[in-house]
């Protein structure tokens, strides 16, 4: 067992800069199709917000739907899913947007996991690859029988090529991530706003068809 690990520490950290270098293309990838599925659910919320304001307070439903199905943001495709259950009452409104919220959350969050793991373990990867290095290192000085502090340092020097790669690939991926976390808690944000309006909207559509139906039964 012994030799079998000997062996594969004797490889050295070649085949960890590889496996670097093709989780840094990975890494890269996700980023690249994470910023233009975002890029696609980019919205003006307060813009949007203050039109369908507008619209409600006009009691234009239909405007309101419409205004919705125009834009292709996340926050767009929620309000339409509450839009189209404001005649089932506010309870269901909320639970309909929180469920579109949830769909629409797993749909952002895909593939960020990966993100997260090279972020976390790339710098530990790069690690283990200088410790193979350093092995190699000393093995082959041990083998040609060179000597020096010139020679141990070009050794350890190479072997430490493995640790800055692994956190050259780790940075981008923990900066790409945390962006799109705040991302996805800001559309959180934005769906619990428009939740708390379509339900001010019933609230108030409920008191003055309550009124209404008062001044009918008065008169």
């Amino acid at each position: 067992m012994d030799q079998i690990f000997k062996k594969l520490a004797l490889v050295g950290d070649i085949w960890v800069l590889w496996i670097l270098l093709g989780a840094s293309i990975v890494s890269l990838g996700v980023v690249f199709e994470r910023w233009w599925k975002f890029r696609k659910s980019q919205i003006d919320f307060p813009k949007f917000l203050k039109d369908l304001n507008r619209k409600l307070d006009a009691d234009d439903l239909a405007g309101a739907r419409q205004l919705a199905r125009s834009i292709r943001a996340v926050e767009a495709h929620i309000t339409l899913a509450g839009l189209n259950h404001t005649s089932r009452g506010k309870e269901s409104v909320e639970e309909t947007m929180t469920a579109q919220l949830v769909y629409e959350r797993s749909q952002l969050e895909k593939n960020l996991i990966i993100l997260g793991t090279l972020g976390n373990n790339a710098p530990f990867i790069g690690l283990f690859g200088t410790v193979l290095g350093i092995i190699k290192a000393f093995n082959d000085l041990a083998v040609t029988g060179s000597s020096g502090v010139s020679v141990v340092m070009a050794g350890i020097s190479s072997a430490l090529i493995a640790t800055a790669f692994g956190i050259l690939v780790a940075i981008p991926a923990v900066m790409a991530n945390n962006y799109f976390q705040t991302r996805l808690r800001r559309v959180s944000s934005n769906t619990q706003t428009l939740i708390h309006t379509l339900q001010s909207y019933l609230k108030k559509h409920a008191a003055a068809e309550s009124h209404r139906e008062a001044e009918a039964a008065l008169s």
